[in-house]
């Protein structure tokens, strides 16, 4: 079946249980999915009852989509997100994206959790992600264009909004609440990096390292919808600490951030411009 048709039967499905049009999405990562709780008049439908979605496989993640309002907008918050590590093809990764660009979202605000390259960070840091380095070289958009969707050869000048980015500086200057900016590198996972990739990886110019973000970056610039990527660090990337790296810790740690990280969201969602 077509990508496209595959688009348009998960549509059908979601507008037939919700009526909401929402046009901020969320997406909610690892340790982060408490930042759901103070959506108001909401409708949650699992990914495994929507036709074509894949399933959330990793600890942490809900696996559902969530319609409601939150600080006046009505939005769409995806609790759990697909990882290439898990087996599904690029395209499979980023599948719910295109779904809700149809449903009408033009801004998608990514939250990640990821381990730090940069000296300067420490766990528990949030980084508004400026830019990305694909180590993967594997990517959603390799294969048969569909020009309903997007351009055969998107730019990437300016994956993650400035607008936006500015945007957040203001709400955390608001709020009081630090905050980095940096590069962030997608690694495929599911092993941890090696510390001999950690320096490579470095000296490429990646200040986070992580196994998510990036194909989702990517087919949003595809489709034209406004990205911006708020990052956890959740601890610093092999060979910087010296201890094993361990999942529940990283969820913890999560989740200790999602405190301020909620906070700033709050307002930032609040204070942006309505959409048409």
């Amino acid at each position: 079946m077509k990508y496209s048709h595959q688009i348009n039967d998960s549509l059908a499905y979601i507008k037939h249980h919700v009526s909401s049009k929402p046009t901020i999405g969320l997406v909610l990562g690892s340790g982060l999915g408490d930042l759901s709780q103070h959506v108001q008049q909401h409708i949650e439908i699992p990914y495994k009852d929507i036709p074509h979605f894949p399933v959330s496989t990793v600890a942490g993640h809900t696996g559902s989509l969530l319609f409601g309002t939150y600080q006046g907008h009505e939005v769409v918050f995806m609790q759990g997100r697909f990882h290439y590590y898990e087996g599904y093809t690029m395209k499979e990764v980023v599948f719910p994206y295109y779904v809700l660009k149809a449903l009408g979202v033009k801004t998608m605000i990514l939250t990640n959790a990821c381990g730090g390259i940069n000296l300067s960070y420490q766990p528990g840091d949030i980084v508004v992600v400026e830019d990305f380095i694909n180590l993967v070289l594997q990517n959603p958009l390799i294969g048969e264009n569909d020009p309903e969707l997007g351009p055969r050869f998107p730019d990437m000048t300016q994956p993650y909004d400035e607008n936006l980015r500015l945007h957040a500086q203001h709400c955390a200057e608001t709020l009081n609440i630090p905050f980095k900016t940096g590069v962030y590198g997608f690694f495929a996972g599911p092993y941890y990096e090696t510390r001999a990739e950690i320096r490579a990886y470095g000296q490429m110019g990646c200040d986070l390292i992580g196994m998510s973000t990036v194909p989702e970056t990517i087919a949003l610039n595809h489709m034209g919808v406004r990205t911006i990527v708020f990052a956890v660090v959740t601890n610093m990337a092999t060979g910087i600490q010296n201890k094993k790296h361990d999942h529940a810790h990283v969820v913890d740690m999560a989740k200790q951030a999602a405190v301020t990280l909620s906070q700033w969201l709050e307002l930032f969602i609040q204070t942006l411009p309505n959409q048409n």
